[in-house]
């Protein structure tokens, strides 16, 4: 059954999920905005975005969908383990894999892959996200540890709180860094005209860290080695881009689409290399590491070819 809402005048200039959201309280923003991505949600008859603004008077018809199961459930894909103790699975994330169910991804992701493999998870994270203490972006890849019990799990979340996880990655960007190496300290909030992205030109931001080392310099481009001390939405892609070295392929923070001599990367290059922590049982060091993957290693000798 459809339900139709009237668009007053008094919320002219709201986003439509927003909208959605406020009238229609009893389902989530992220299942409100799988359903205007499918359609379900016509203003005037039409399809738009969730990001569309509403003028007010219009009419909105709202087609829910069948509810998809509120837990996440096994699904046999394909999984590369680094590391497993009674702890806790480290696990190489190949780009291209959500970390868990959300908005439009309710398969395919690496919980549904871990339930398959390893059953039972810590379920401090809830139903739809068992065992997971960290993320990472659905273009990155490499290194994500999972906890295998409650225990586990807050042992982690508590040496994430107190940045004593050590977490690095592998970043080329555009042009050459000023410095060889150094630290950005701009906190990063929610960009509140894109919402798809995050900024560091708001004041009211969360506090973030990122320090950097040029491992390599190129004519066009620096390879970086990469610490984070803090875990923000897209902390690393934001904090570079802001210095005015976006990441390659990184084109929602400002890098280039095209490049001459090379086809652009199929992503962006970005690769959790390394991450160290201390076993939540033993207190022992565990350092786990993922070479870079091979996209992105045969994409940056191809870059390594045409600068000679």
């Amino acid at each position: 059954m459809s339900i139709v809402l009237q668009v007053a005048l008094s919320d002219a200039g709201k986003r439509l999920d927003s909208f959605l959201h406020e009238r229609l309280p009893d389902y989530s923003r992220s299942r409100l905005q799988s359903w205007i991505k499918d359609h379900r949600a016509l203003v005037n008859g039409s399809p738009v975005r969730a990001s569309h603004t509403l003028r007010g008077g219009e009419h909105i018809e709202v087609s829910p969908a069948d509810l998809p199961p509120l837990r996440a459930e096994p699904e046999e894909l394909p999984l590369k383990v680094l590391y497993e103790d009674s702890d806790v699975i480290v696990i190489d994330k190949p780009a291209g894999m959500v970390v868990h169910a959300g908005a439009g991804h309710h398969q395919g992701t690496l919980v549904n892959a871990l339930l398959h493999h390893f059953g039972k998870l810590s379920e401090v994270g809830g139903d739809l996200r068992p065992g997971i203490v960290h993320r990472l972006d659905k273009e990155t890849s490499g290194v994500l540890v999972v906890a295998r019990t409650d225990q586990a799990h807050q042992s982690l979340a508590d040496q994430f709180q107190s940045r004593r996880i050590q977490k690095h990655y592998i970043a080329l960007v555009h042009g050459d860094m000023v410095s060889p190496h150094g630290v950005v300290r701009s906190p990063i909030a929610r960009d509140p005209v894109r919402r798809t992205r995050m900024t560091t030109r708001i004041e009211t931001g969360r506090s973030a860290w990122t320090e950097y080392t040029v491992s390599e310099q190129l004519p066009r481009f620096s390879l970086l080695d990469v610490k984070i001390g803090t875990g923000r939405t897209h902390q690393i892609r934001v904090h570079l881009s802001s210095i005015r070295h976006p990441i390659v392929g990184d084109t929602l923070y400002g890098a280039p689409r095209t490049i001459a001599g090379v086809p652009a990367p199929g992503r962006f290059f970005l690769h959790a290399h390394r991450l160290s922590f201390s076993s939540p049982s033993t207190g022992n060091l565990i350092e786990v590491s993922s070479a870079l993957s091979s996209d992105l290693s045969e994409w940056l000798n191809r870059i390594r070819a045409n600068d000679r």
